[in-house]
């Protein structure tokens, strides 16, 4: 299958490992993954901060570069769900990475080996918006050697929420200081989600307490073989 890798601005500033992963781990299930150099912003943070009309433009730009692929992957459920909602054209074809692979690769042991203890923060997009249910979950439980441990409210947003963690910075860092406490008591090495977004914010607290736990975009533990 030609798949086309949607990287997302957010990943390609700042976390550029978690596309790198994607293409490891698809390319290793038999896709033939291509990345058009041409895409930019798919438009989410401009509608989410009222400019849902200067947004347009992206809007047609990304179908434009993606309209040719049968499929378009990103490690984004926020971007995903945005897309879907705003460019109907095109957005049935394009899957956050755990969707793509249980629902059209059709694969829930994807090869990975990861000998770490683990605990998974499902985002507010994946959740509701996108509604990809326990698809990380059966992902991250076939990896071997994993010890997957449940986080306590999981459900509970981490205070993120783009725009949001930067106008209302307080009530953020509240709703982030609870969802850090539950990370902690699950001991884990490592927390990982589908979105760096909420990982950027959690890791950012979790490297100032010093408290010694990583975040890993859940690509990453897929594509891992250690």
């Amino acid at each position: 299958m030609k798949v086309a890798l949607f990287i997302t601005c957010f990943n390609d500033t700042l976390f550029p490992g978690a596309g790198k992963a994607v293409v490891r781990l698809l390319e290793r299930l038999g896709c033939q993954v291509e990345f058009p150099f041409e895409q930019t912003c798919c438009g989410q943070m401009h509608v989410n901060s009222g400019y849902a009309h200067e947004a347009g433009g992206l809007h047609e730009r990304f179908v434009r570069v993606f309209d040719e692929f049968e499929a378009v992957v990103s490690p984004s459920a926020s971007c995903v769900a945005h897309v879907r909602e705003r460019i109907p054209s095109i957005g049935p074809r394009v899957f956050e990475l755990t969707e793509f692979l249980i629902d059209e690769l059709g694969v829930v042991d994807v090869g990975a080996s990861f000998p770490h203890r683990v605990t998974f923060h499902p985002t507010c997009h994946s959740l509701r918006l996108l509604h990809v249910g326990d698809r990380p979950l059966r992902l991250l439980r076939e990896v071997r050697g994993i010890d997957l441990v449940e986080l306590d409210g999981a459900r509970e947003c981490c205070g993120f929420g783009g725009t949001f963690a930067v106008k209302n910075a307080d009530t953020s860092m509240a709703m982030l200081s609870d969802k850090v406490r539950h990370v902690l008591d699950t001991r884990a090495e490592v927390c990982t989600s589908a979105d760096t977004s909420c990982l950027m914010h959690i890791g950012g607290a979790l490297s100032r307490g010093r408290t010694g736990v990583r975040t890993m975009h859940i690509a990453e533990i897929l594509a891992a073989q250690e």
